[in-house]
């Protein structure tokens, strides 16, 4: 399949994608388009706006824009991840994208009585937080789903180094895909710039890996992607609990 196959009418790529990648992208599709046969209705895609997740969308928007996406809005979200939601909606008016919130008495119970920066106290309450924040939304957002897709690579953290394309979710009683499990980085970013697809602003500024405001920051050149994240943890606790190993 032709790069032009992956663009939007009227645009042009920005760099070329080679060989390689260009059959990369090709099986992207293909795991997708398989992945909306065998469920169906009951695919949904977790966008969490990061690199990853801006590459899927733009595939899905042009391969396959009947699956469902949903975002998680913790509350605590940049304001660089809000503007690209926006721009998600407005460049992709075919996509179905729902936004889950925090319960709103889970989360003032919880901020009343631990503080609203709890998470820098203990990794429980970082846990505790990442709960109410994500993992109960989380729970309403597979709701009735036989299966998501998630934007996780293989070599973003020790913690996500035997990752499958598909793998039983456990915690959440239904399959879960990886179509992006065999990509490096640099392939992620050589996709998103040859097919002019939105991204985070905070990829630009030292940022790989993107959650909430005071759990992110920028890291250094070379360093793991994911040591932005909790910075403050063991490398092998830096999970909120939406991805476990």
């Amino acid at each position: 399949m032709s790069l032009d196959a992956y663009l939007e009418p009227g645009s042009q790529p920005q760099v070329d994608l080679d060989a390689d990648l260009q059959a990369k992208l090709d099986t992207l599709v293909q795991r997708l388009q398989q992945a909306r046969q065998d469920y169906g209705e009951g695919l949904t895609f977790a966008n969490s706006l990061g690199a990853e997740d801006a590459l899927l969308t733009g595939v899905l928007a042009s391969h396959q824009p009947e699956i469902e996406h949903f975002v998680l809005d913790t509350g605590r979200l940049p304001e660089e991840t809000l503007t690209l939601l926006d721009q998600v909606r407005r460049r992709w008016p075919q996509l179905t994208l729902k936004v889950y919130y925090p319960q709103s008495q889970e989360l003032q119970a919880f901020v009343e009585k631990e503080g609203v920066n709890a998470f820098y106290l203990s990794q429980e309450l970082r846990k505790a937080c990442c709960g109410v924040r994500k993992l109960e939304p989380l729970k309403r957002a597979l709701q009735g789903k036989t299966a998501w897709i998630t934007g996780l690579r293989r070599e973003q953290s020790v913690t996500r180094d035997q990752l499958e394309y598909s793998q039983w979710d456990e915690g959440n009683g239904l399959q879960k895909l990886s179509p992006l499990y065999d990509w490096s980085e640099g392939e992620v970013w050589q996709a998103i710039r040859g097919l002019k697809l939105p991204y985070n602003r905070l990829h630009d500024q030292g940022y790989p890996s993107i959650g909430c405001a005071p759990c992110t920051r920028a890291v250094a050149a070379g360093d793991d992607p994911r040591s932005g994240r909790w910075w403050w943890e063991n490398p092998e606790t830096r999970e909120c609990g939406l991805h476990q190993r």
